[in-house]
């Protein structure tokens, strides 16, 4: 709702949600109240009107417009040789070896052995996805250009994600306007205001976008297609939590599939039942359930959030990190066919009426909280590992 809110509680009243208690600065010393007096404590009261207005907005828009929907869980398993209770945070502990260092809010820096387990699970996933699937391996590049989030509509449905990437105008007055305004002590966000723009490109929130850039307003060249790649991908978050859980910028397996209603669904469901497999032959347990993304709120959230939940479009496989705590290390996604029609992505010429309208999913393996989950429920000691980690995971 805003950067002012530094903290919040749900307050709770019989079985709802009464109010939200918000923690909120004080003002500067000095600062005006609205009577008058100087040095007022507390919150400014416009500031507080101003929270109040938004408050009841999302709860008009977003909370109390959502239908009751029962969670649904299509697949659960406890940890193996233990109990669902297993899992111990241990991010203070990969503090304390030096294999992960704080750089910033929601930028982790990791070493061995989160590397190369992560290695190691992306191998078994992209694995999978060729062996599986005979998918097509593609790296891209990091940026994106925005039009290509524009022409899906995610500018609209997410805007609290966005990050744009920007670059001073092109011209000699204003490269040495800058270098002399930097070395004349003016803040770098002032000079950046003066000078900066240029903003075609972002980086990408997850990394389909960019299969279905490449594969945009011409036709496939077969009647399916499963792509598959690994990169870097960005969302803004307005508080990070002190853990590899929820991060600024995060690696992600990706695979999409592309063709007809019953390609699609068929592939996402074989790739959900491989990836539980995977996670049994891993020792993780954790469920997998029916779930919603984070759209931004408006008039139509309520319906887009309980349409995902009834067609269940979105499914979310969370383990354990600690008692009563758990994280989405992956997501299987189906679109009907919105990215098809929004790219103009096109069956073959001659296709049948079958194989005519293109359908799409995909599926993306966050690789930071895929490891950071093992490590919470076996431990840092490689003596507790699966055998078949511990061969290709040096520690």
């Amino acid at each position: 709702m805003s950067d002012t809110i530094q903290d919040f509680a749900l307050v709770e009243s019989g079985d709802g949600v009464a109010a939200v208690d918000l923690v909120l600065p004080d003002r500067p010393d000095g600062a005006d109240g609205a009577d008058g007096a100087d040095g007022a404590d507390g919150p400014d009261p416009a500031v507080l009107d101003g929270l109040a207005r938004k408050l009841r907005f999302v709860a008009a828009n977003d909370i109390l417009r959502q239908r009751a929907v029962e969670p649904k869980v299509i697949w659960r398993a406890a940890p193996a040789g233990d109990s669902g209770d297993a899992a111990r945070d241990v991010f203070g502990e990969l503090l304390d070896r030096g294999i992960a260092t704080e750089a910033g809010d929601g930028q982790i820096a990791v070493g061995e052995p989160v590397l190369s387990l992560m290695d190691y699970l992306d191998a078994r996933v992209r694995g999978l996805s060729l062996a599986e699937f005979g998918a097509a391996e593609y790296r891209y590049p990091t940026v994106l250009p925005a039009a290509v989030l524009r022409r899906c509509g995610y500018l609209e449905s997410f805007p609290q994600l966005l990050m744009f990437v920007a670059r001073l105008h092109g011209d000699l007055d204003t490269y040495r306007q800058f270098i002399d305004e930097m070395a004349g002590g003016r803040s770098l966000g002032e000079v950046l205001r003066t000078h900066a723009g240029h903003f075609d490109y972002c980086l990408p929130p997850t990394m389909c976008f960019h299969t279905y850039h490449q594969l945009a307003d011409r036709p496939l060249p077969a009647p399916s297609a499963v792509v598959t790649s690994r990169g870097k991908s960005f969302r803004f978050e307005s508080r990070y939590r002190r853990s590899l859980e929820r991060l600024w910028d995060f690696t992600i397996r990706e695979i999409v599939f592309i063709g007809s209603r019953d390609f699609v669904l068929d592939a996402r469901s074989r790739l959900m039942e491989r990836t539980f497999e995977l996670a049994a032959e891993l020792g993780l347990g954790g469920h997998c359930e029916v779930a919603t993304d984070p759209f931004f709120v408006n008039a139509d959230t309520a319906q887009r959030v309980w349409s995902q939940q009834f067609l269940e479009l979105k499914y979310e496989l969370r383990l354990p990190i600690e008692p009563g705590r758990d994280v989405a290390v992956c997501s299987f996604n189906f679109h009907e066919r919105f990215f098809a029609e929004s790219f103009a992505i096109t069956a073959p010429a001659g296709a049948d009426d079958a194989e005519a309208a293109l359908y799409t999913a995909c599926a993306g393996y966050g690789l930071e909280r895929l490891a950071y989950a093992f490590l919470c429920q076996h431990g840092l000691d490689p003596g507790g590992w699966p055998q078949q980690v511990r061969k290709a995971v040096p520690w």
